[in-house]
């Protein structure tokens, strides 16, 4: 092998590292977490800065790496030909050429490194950002020639955006840090749940108009201390004359203290209400609850009646889950008769049953919430105890009912429809 032959194979070898380096810097880039970069900038670190404003540039950056590794695999298949062309001659040197140089590019130049770039990534992205940056600048002539055209590629070939929902991505994002152990069970439920959290309308949550336990201003001291008593309620909806007319609430407190003393009236101790729509946020309800002072809304619906009443306990359950107290009563929506058959509150909602038995449910396509709003929806009537029907891999039988709701069902989940499905 003679000294030309010699500088020829390390430049070979210099190519191949240059390959490796423009692969594991592509993968770092494109693999680091912007979070993580964003912290270590907060912390004033200067490698972290100049990472964000590379990736604040991501296709500049991704034409320039693209080119330089396109560049340096070119001059590598190119050297190797000469050099297997010298040594094998110019009829078995190009293939063996082709051969060894794919192996080598492909293990070395492409694989091997972007395994150890997804490992690492921010820790090659901040090592490598000033040979990204002179990279940069050095192939900028080349970077905007491709620009160039891909603009024009753009203006012949109409690509529709893909607008994404960020709270899917989200949500995706926060099941692989539960996956990976990054995040426990709870955390990830509490995260999932404040995601979602600005979905929800008050309508989703609302206490309904037939549950409201409330009192007519009439109603005599002592049948409201029974209900007080009954019902273990720390607050209780006045209304005049009918439940569409709430004009306010007591507090258990104070009405015991006009109750023991007998002196005041009733009418001294009501407090003002909230008023709210359907279709608020809860999110935006929460914030009115919290500037008002006030831990109770009356619900309306687009008439001005009453739909239902909504609590700051039921917004802030919707963040940390089922909040119990010593007088509450658990009420199990779920009772497992036997293998693959439940009896169901109908009670609870229609997406959080259809989760349990693994079914698929388009929000947008229904109005109803409850399960009792599904049932009815099947038979477009209030149905009768027995009556039965068939919904996906489920068999549905009504255990009771009245004549305003659908109190119970049973479910009976087909595991051979499932399958048939599947």
């Amino acid at each position: 092998m003679n000294t030309t032959e010699l500088n020829l194979f390390f430049i070979l070898i210099l190519l191949i590292s240059g390959s490796a380096m423009f692969s594991s810097i592509e993968t770092a880039y494109s693999s680091c977490n912007r979070i993580r970069i964003k912290n270590l900038a907060n912390d004033n670190n200067k490698k972290a800065l100049q990472v964000l404003d590379i990736l604040d540039n991501f296709d500049n950056f991704l034409s320039t790496i693209l080119i330089g590794n396109n560049i340096v695999n070119i001059t590598a298949t190119t050297i190797a030909t000469v050099l297997f062309t010298g040594f094998f001659g110019p009829t078995k040197g190009p293939t063996i050429s082709t051969i060894v140089i794919t192996i080598l590019i492909l293990v070395f130049g492409e694989i091997s490194p972007k395994s150890v770039a997804k490992r690492i990534p921010e820790e090659i992205a901040m090592g490598t950002v000033n040979i990204v940056k002179f990279l940069i600048v050095f192939l900028t002539p080349l970077t905007v020639l491709f620009k160039s055209v891909r603009l024009l590629l753009d203006k012949v070939i109409k690509i529709k955006e893909n607008d994404s929902d960020i709270t899917d991505e989200l949500m995706t994002m926060v099941e692989e840090a539960e996956n990976e152990g990054d995040l426990g069970s709870y955390e990830s439920d509490l995260i999932s749940a404040a995601i979602e959290f600005n979905d929800l309308d008050v309508r989703d949550i609302l206490t309904p108009r037939v549950e409201i336990i409330a009192i007519d201003i009439a109603t005599p001291i002592e049948k409201i201390e029974e209900v007080f008593r009954l019902n273990s309620f720390s607050r209780l909806p006045v209304y005049e004359n009918t439940i569409d007319n709430i004009i306010g609430v007591i507090h258990e407190k104070d009405f015991y203290g006009i109750y023991h003393t007998n002196k005041g009236v009733l009418k001294n101790i009501i407090k003002p209400t909230l008023f709210t729509s359907l279709h608020v946020k809860i999110s935006a309800l929460l914030r009115q609850l919290q500037s008002s002072k006030t831990h109770l809304a009356v619900v309306l619906d687009e008439y001005g009646g009453t739909a239902g009443i909504i609590t700051l306990e039921d917004i802030i359950e919707e963040l940390v889950g089922d909040i119990w107290d010593e007088h509450d009563t658990v009420k199990e929506f779920y009772t497992q008769l036997a293998e693959d058959v439940y009896l169901v509150s109908c009670d609870v909602e229609v997406e959080d049953m259809f989760e349990r038995f693994d079914v698929e449910y388009d929000d947008e396509e229904h109005d109803y919430v409850t399960v009792s709003g599904w049932v009815i929806n099947q038979f477009d009537r209030i149905p009768k105890t027995g009556d039965s029907f068939v919904y996906e891999n489920l068999e549905v039988l009504v255990t009771k009912t009245d004549d305003r709701k659908v109190i119970e069902i049973k479910v009976k989940i087909n595991k051979d429809n499932e399958e048939t499905q599947d």
